[in-house]
């Protein structure tokens, strides 16, 4: 009865790396055909778009895109460049687009007086355009382009 478990497991173990091993011949890295170890030079920089009127969203809640570069912006503990147009204080002066009430509340729905320790780092969530090709094949279609609005 040991000998038929032990057989058993055996053949399982050896049909599953076999399996393993056929699934992986499939899958393709982005890098290509480039080996982990050898060094690659960097990608060349792409063009951001220039300033333009806010970038129609595709989803609802999804984070409204950057019309602008942002290249050398800086993000950091002590300051946000977005800040300077974007804040309730500046945006009219800017002729930017006013940071939402939803950045000044804490995961409590308090509301503070200043923006959210969360939601500081605009650049986790909202991010320029580029002219690029995408990375990989996506057929996602946006309700808008579904709906024909």
């Amino acid at each position: 009865m040991m000998i038929k478990k032990l057989s058993l497991i055996i053949v399982m173990l050896v049909s599953t790396g076999f399996g393993t091993q056929s699934i992986a011949a499939d899958v393709t890295s982005l890098r290509g055909a480039t080996e982990l170890d050898v060094g690659t030079s960097a990608p060349p920089t792409k063009t951001y778009t220039k300033d333009e009127e806010p970038i129609a969203r595709d989803y609802i809640q999804q984070p409204p895109l950057i019309p602008h570069a942002i290249e050398k912006y800086r993000i950091n503990l002590k300051s946000n460049k977005c800040l300077s147009c974007h804040s309730w204080k500046n945006y009219r002066q800017s002729g930017a687009t006013k940071i939402s009430q939803t950045h000044f509340e804490d995961r409590d729905d308090n509301v503070l007086a200043n923006v959210s320790a969360r939601r500081y780092f605009c650049t986790q969530c909202h991010v320029p355009q580029v002219d690029a090709k995408p990375l990989v094949e996506n057929s996602f279609k946006s309700i808008s382009a579904i709906s024909g609005e």
